[in-house]
């Protein structure tokens, strides 16, 4: 029986979509991320054990304004066979037709269409987060941190895996693996 980790891959979407708005409050100009010492992950939870892994090939591009949040636009493209959590029979099954299904949908996709200021260094990145074809509206809350023309954000976006199709066949019910997931984001960028 190999173990799937579902919920990893449409929290990684999601956190992709995520790290990339998390990237760019940190100035009036475009942000460039620093991908070698930035990290989207992904955590989830099989038989009752907490796993988590991260997409190690992903890019984002990210325009935003911290005087003027509501105009900024990010991007966030993952390669969603680039999933890793350290454990081989998870490692194989993600990108299976049950859970990523990376030959047909090798990419995910989140879109922040508008930053909303929440106060202090928190915003929200508000937009479409898209896995396997499914396109659904999703609001990533992040702290943001701007010193120097450097910003470092963090965030995290809980998801129901199955929304978005991840997990199906004998996946599909949270028995063996939980529905619910979530996209980590951890970003350093560089005021372009």
């Amino acid at each position: 029986m190999k173990f799937l980790a579902p919920r990893v891959a449409t929290t990684w979407a999601a956190t992709a979509l995520g790290a990339l708005l998390l990237a760019g409050p940190a100035s009036a100009a475009g942000w460039t991320v620093d991908t070698a010492h930035s990290k989207l992950g992904f955590t989830g939870s099989q038989s009752g054990t907490a796993f988590s892994g991260q997409f190690t090939r992903w890019d984002a591009t990210i325009d935003f304004d911290p005087a003027n949040p509501a105009t900024g636009h990010a991007t966030v493209t993952i390669d969603m066979a680039s999933a890793k959590t350290g454990d081989v029979q998870k490692d194989q099954s993600l990108p299976e037709a049950d859970w990523f299904s990376t030959k047909a949908f090798p990419k995910a996709v989140f879109e922040a269409t508008t930053f909303r200021a929440k106060g202090g260094n928190q915003y929200e990145a508000v937009g479409t987060l898209t896995i396997r074809g499914i396109k659904k509206d999703v609001t990533l809350p992040f702290t943001l941190d701007v010193a120097g023309g450097k910003a470092h954000a963090v965030g995290k976006l809980d998801l129901v895996r199955t929304d978005y199709g991840v997990g199906q066949g004998a996946w599909g019910d949270g028995k063996m693996v939980a529905l619910a997931v979530s996209v980590t984001v951890d970003l350093n960028a560089t005021a372009k």
